[in-house]
């Protein structure tokens, strides 16, 4: 028997519900694949405040290290927004990523046939969408040095090294050669030099996958494609500001930011999270959409356990749940035969992928 470790992190909002229906569905698969799951529960964000006084203890960063991967749902609330800077949720997580190195963002924009009306653009300009946005996630702007907040004056610096930008190419291009084999690198290059910099190590790197097709897009114009024409695009990198935006912005091509995974992916144990927040204002109320954080699941059963088979059975099974007429309230008015609530819909895909 093939046996894996599983860090867990629930985190705040609806973070408890959706990890607990991606588990249940992971265990599904576990018996039907026939490999073990054990899982470690670890605290970050506005649960690890009221626990423990800060938002990344060090338990959970050594935890973290010792497992096999992370299913990770969302933090954050009002409860903490009046906290200093380095005490919010928020920084927790970005402690975490940094802590893990992974520096590697995989977000998948991908378009369900069932759901081609739940997109607020027309089904003929998002019919067949398959993006993969990479986005380089600890540095940039985020975290680049000097930084100030003052009385008069606030400034935050943009920067990028070598290695940072080769590393992240790389993993664009990696994926690419699996998938279309087209790489659009985003940036400013008009008017910040980093993007210069930027746009010059890519092209380096694109020497080394002569089969991959590469092009350059400014971000002001990607953003206005991605609503004229998400087709055009298979492979998105980009850095970590412009990923932010833009792979939400990709997000909602599909109807509902609910519906898309993410995984965080480095040299070391990746980070499997689903891209919306908590939303505490509907916590504890059984109407949150578990699919993106089973569909993280699913991506880290690929990427960080090499189990394909198991992987393929909960994307098709979320897929054979839209067909049925299965909804959530989010995505309730388009094409429902019932609307379920958060465990409901955890169990059918569940039970879906355990054939």
């Amino acid at each position: 028997m093939r046996n894996y470790k599983i860090g867990v992190i629930k985190g705040d909002g609806i973070g408890p519900e959706i990890v607990d229906e991606a588990i249940k569905v992971l265990d599904a698969v576990a018996v039907a694949e026939k490999f073990n799951i054990s899982y470690e529960e670890f605290l970050l964000g506005g649960a690890a405040i009221d626990a423990t006084g800060v938002p990344l203890p060090d338990e959970t960063i050594q935890g973290v290290k010792r497992m096999d991967a992370v299913l990770f749902g969302a933090i954050g609330g009002p409860k903490w927004d009046n906290l200093e800077r380095h005490l919010r949720p928020e920084s927790g997580l970005l402690g975490l990523r940094k802590a893990m190195g992974t520096y590697a963002n995989l977000r998948p924009a991908t378009v369900y046939d069932e759901l081609i009306n739940a997109s607020t653009l027309k089904p003929s300009v998002v019919k067949g969408v398959d993006i993969m946005v990479v986005r380089e996630l600890t540095g940039g702007i985020y975290f680049g040095q000097p930084r100030e907040y003052g009385e008069d004056k606030a400034y935050n610096t943009m920067v990028y090294t070598k290695e940072e930008v080769v590393r992240i190419a790389k993993v664009a291009f990696e994926i690419a050669m699996k998938r279309d084999k087209r790489v659009c690198s985003v940036d400013k290059a008009n008017v910040l030099e980093v993007s210069q910099f930027w746009r010059e190590i890519v092209e380096e790197i694109a020497k080394d996958y002569p089969e991959v097709e590469l092009s350059h897009m400014y971000v002001d114009n990607a953003a206005m494609q991605l609503i004229r024409d998400p087709r055009q695009f298979d492979v998105i990198l980009t850095g970590n500001i412009f990923g932010d935006i833009l792979s939400d912005a990709a997000s909602m091509l599909s109807g509902s930011i609910g519906l898309l995974p993410s995984a965080s992916t480095g040299d070391g144990v990746g980070l499997y999270e689903p891209i919306h927040g908590s939303a505490p204002d509907i916590a504890g109320q059984g109407i949150a959409n578990p699919i993106a954080t089973i569909a993280s699941a699913a991506m880290m059963l690929r990427y960080a356990l090499n189990e394909d088979s198991a992987a393929n059975r909960i994307e098709n099974a979320i897929k054979k749940a839209l067909a049925d007429g299965y909804r959530t309230g989010d995505i309730g008015a388009f094409d429902a035969k019932e609307i379920v609530s958060t465990t409901e819909m955890g169990s059918i895909i569940a039970d879906y992928a355990s054939k």
